[in-house]
């Protein structure tokens, strides 16, 4: 095993941009990017094969790294990175995109290539670091440090209205953060008051071990739940994602769609469920039909799109509805549906994101009524796109199938959520699905040849061979066999969902005995009758 594999995999891509920033020449750029990512996802695979499902029966991380307090003895914020069985897919799904968002940019992009890869190199840095944090400072640095690049990203090589795309981006963002700052140092604080003899304390163990009291579970809930919710985005706040999406260059689109917007939902996983599980459980109701109303909106919106990228932007918004509904039906189908179906919504989305890109680099235009019967020209690249499609919209035998089945079966079973009109309404979703992906596949690539254009168009080159044929085998091998995947998971989902409750029985049993002790107070409030029983008991067995 390589000695500090963790924070290898989190900071090289760091080290590679300024290997970048150093270096001399388009080409130079472009290959020092590449290079360095394809090393980080080679590196990411002996997270893969090193960890140990056997042993990952509660959530402490393996392949570790831990140092002392980085700022005071005072304060007990330190460098805390690992990997367990809730963020390990999330790290490799972010490695393997690396490679492929630089690739993507490899045409792309033809102006300021040095900062832009540069920015896309910091990016993946905060993204990993997001997920492998075990110190919740440390998340909180790690979840702003994504802000800056991709900020840039969008507002100096997007499109027509790039800097009000990434402007609406970080105020969204940050407003929700802001917000989740406040609630970070106000609950370090109390808890450290409370397990770890009066030291404030960022440690995601400690926090764990501190059973919030249900007077302030509510409203630090709904402040980390909000900055989480925003980056999912959950309906109604996610109006900035289809306008970050449309706006941003082909590789900002799929790194936002592929990891940044799952920063949302793992952090819904593994903070607000366990820290504050009551409030969790009390509000589930409310958050599953917010993500019911996103699935079918994000769907109805998607299917009146002229423009093939907003389309696939609304349909993130319907397929992390999916996901939520899931985080929030507290069992463990559900949850392992909502964990497998965020990678595989970074498969098939940022293959159809790449799709797209690839259509607009021959084309230059993003509307579909401007295509139509293009398969008859570049059959491979209609191979990729049908693929992409049926995995997304759910077929049976591909990706997005298994997460979205174990998420509805677990929600129909749900005794939190599991109401049947609810769940069927969700389930409308997959079929809604279908309609929009299938109808953007028959408008863009069947029917008949609308221009010399569209008839003289090329197929895949050897690149874009390259960038699409990973996400495909994974889009099969997690449809047809998910168990080695599921596996990996299950431990440490099974494990979460036995804190929450374990911690929901301890939480209320305190709000009773405090309740019990406010209503019924000690024998000096007692009635006279009892006081002149109790006061001889207490005068021959020397009660104090």
């Amino acid at each position: 095993m390589i000695p500090n594999i963790t924070s290898i995999i989190i900071f090289l891509p760091l080290i590679g941009a300024l290997l970048t920033m150093a270096a001399r020449g388009k080409d130079a750029v472009r290959w020092a990017a590449l290079v360095t990512t394809l090393i980080t996802f080679g590196l990411s695979l002996v997270l893969w094969f090193g960890f140990d499902p056997a042993v990952a029966t509660n959530l402490a991380p393996q392949l570790a790294d831990i140092s002392g307090p980085i700022l005071a003895d005072s304060l007990d914020i330190k460098y805390y990175v690992g990997i367990d069985g809730l963020n390990l897919l999330l790290v490799l799904l972010t490695t393997l995109l690396g490679p492929l968002v630089v690739l993507a940019s490899w045409t792309y992009i033809k102006k300021h290539e040095k900062a832009y890869y540069t920015l896309l190199l910091i990016l993946q840095t905060g993204v990993t670091g997001v997920f492998a944090s075990y110190d919740i400072i440390l998340f909180y640095i790690f979840f702003e440090l994504t802000l800056i690049p991709m900020y840039f990203i969008i507002g100096i090589w997007g499109g027509e209205n790039k800097v009000y795309a990434a402007v609406k981006f970080v105020i969204y963002t940050l407003v929700g953060s802001l917000l989740m700052l406040v609630a970070i140092l106000y609950f370090c604080y109390v808890a450290g008051d409370a397990v770890n003899n009066g030291v404030f304390t960022a440690d995601y163990y400690k926090l764990l071990a501190y059973n919030t009291p249900l007077s302030m579970q509510t409203w630090l809930f709904f402040l980390f739940a909000l900055a989480f919710a925003i980056k999912v985005p959950l309906f109604p706040l996610h109006t900035w994602l289809p306008d970050a999406h449309v706006q941003a260059p082909t590789g900002g689109s799929v790194i936002l769609a592929g990891v940044l917007l799952k920063m949302g939902t793992f952090g819904l996983v593994k903070f607000c469920l366990p820290f504050f599980p009551n409030a969790a459980q009390e509000y589930a109701m409310l958050f599953a039909v917010l993500a019911v109303i996103g699935i079918i909106y994000g769907a109805l919106v998607a299917r009146v799109q002229p423009d093939a990228k907003k389309l696939v932007a609304y349909s993130s918004v319907s397929h992390l509805g999916f996901v939520v509904l899931g985080i929030f039906a507290f069992n463990l189908e559900a949850l392992q549906g909502a964990m497998i179906q965020m990678v595989n919504h970074g498969l098939s989305t940022g293959a159809l994101f790449l799709i797209v890109g690839m259509l607009y680099e021959r084309r230059h235009t993003r509307l579909m009524e401007d295509y139509g019967g293009i398969a008859k020209s570049v059959p491979v690249l209609t191979f990729f796109m049908v693929l992409s499609v049926l995995a997304s919209a759910g077929l049976p035998g591909l990706n997005g199938f298994v997460g979205e089945f174990m998420i509805l079966l677990g929600s129909f079973k749900s005794t939190v959520i599991g109401n049947p009109l609810l769940i069927a309404l969700a389930t409308t979703g997959v079929i809604l699905a279908a309609v929009y992906l299938l109808w953007m596949l028959y408008k863009t690539f069947f029917g008949p040849l609308t221009s010399d254009a569209n008839r003289e168009m090329s197929d895949l080159n050897a690149r874009e061979l390259g960038l699409l044929v990973p996400l495909a085998a994974f889009m099969i091998i997690l449809g047809l066999a998910p168990n080695p995947f599921l596996q990996r998971s299950e431990p440490a989902t099974e494990h979460l969902l036995q804190v929450i409750q374990e911690k929901q029985a301890v939480v209320l049993e305190e709000a009773r005995a405090a309740q019990f002790a406010q209503d019924v107070p000690l024998s000096l409030d007692l009635p006279p009758v009892t006081q002149e029983i109790e006061a001889p008991l207490r005068e021959t067995t020397h009660t104090p």
